[in-house]
C-alpha cells in the first residue's frame, strides 16, 4: 500500500511466502538439468565418432537455456513482489498486478471472520492461507501463502476489536486475599 489514510497506522505488510518462488522454479531447473544431460550425452562428441556433434550447437543451447531460466527467475520474482498484503488499524488491503494494479480493500470494522489454514509443510516453513470474511461481501477473501498466518489473524482480531470500540478484553481482576484465611 503506497499511501496511508490520515490517522491510519501500519500494523503488518508482507508479500507471499518465499515458497511460492521455489515452486515456480521447478520448470527452469528441469530445463537446465535436461540441457546438461543432453550436452554431455547426445551432443558430446564420442571417441567412436557417434553422437550428434555440431560445434556451436552445445554453446547456443546452453546459453539459451540459461538465459531462459534467468528470464523466468526475473518474471517470478517480479510477480512475487507485485503481491502485497497490508493490515492497518483501519483496513486490510490486497494489492496484485505488475502492469495493471488491482487493489481489494476490506474495512477492518466489517470483518466478521478470519480463518487460517496450514498444511504440514506450511506449519514447518511458516506459511498458510488466511480467509477473511467481511459483512456485505460474497465469499471470503483469500490471502494465500501468507507468512505467519496466525499472527496476521490475531492482529486482524485485535484491530477489529479496537475499531469497534470494544478494546481488548481485560484480564479478570484477582479477588483480594484475606490477611488471615482461617478467619481466627
Amino acid at each position: 500500500m503506497r499511501k496511508l489514510l490520515p490517522g491510519e497506522n501500519l500494523v503488518l505488510q508482507d508479500h507471499p511466502h518465499w515458497i511460492t518462488i521455489v515452486g515456480s522454479l521447478v520448470v527452469p531447473v528441469i530445463l537446465l538439468v535436461l540441457i546438461a544431460v543432453a550436452d554431455f550425452t547426445i551432443l558430446y562428441p564420442q571417441a567412436n565418432g557417434s553422437g550428434l556433434y555440431v560445434p556451436s550447437l552445445r554453446k547456443i543451447l546452453s546459453f539459451g537455456v540459461i538465459a531462459l531460466a534467468l528470464l523466468w527467475l526475473i518474471v517470478v520474482w517480479i510477480r512475487w513482489r507485485s503481491i502485497t498484503y497490508t493490515l492497518t488499524d483501519q483496513r486490510i488491503a490486497i494489492e496484485t498486478g505488475v502492469f495493471g494494479r488491482q487493489e481489494k480493500i476490506i474495512p477492518i470494522d466489517r470483518v466478521q471472520d478470519c480463518t487460517t489454514k496450514q498444511s504440514i509443510f506450511g506449519r514447518i516453513l511458516g506459511y498458510g492461507r488466511v480467509e477473511v470474511d467481511a459483512a456485505g461481501s460474497q465469499g471470503a477473501e483469500v490471502l494465500d501463502h501468507l507468512p505467519k498466518p496466525g499472527e496476521f489473524r490475531d492482529q486482524v482480531f485485535v484491530q477489529s476489536e479496537r475499531r469497534r470500540g470494544g478494546g481488548m478484553p481485560a484480564a479478570p481482576a484477582a479477588a483480594p486475599i484475606p490477611a488471615n484465611p482461617s478467619g481466627v
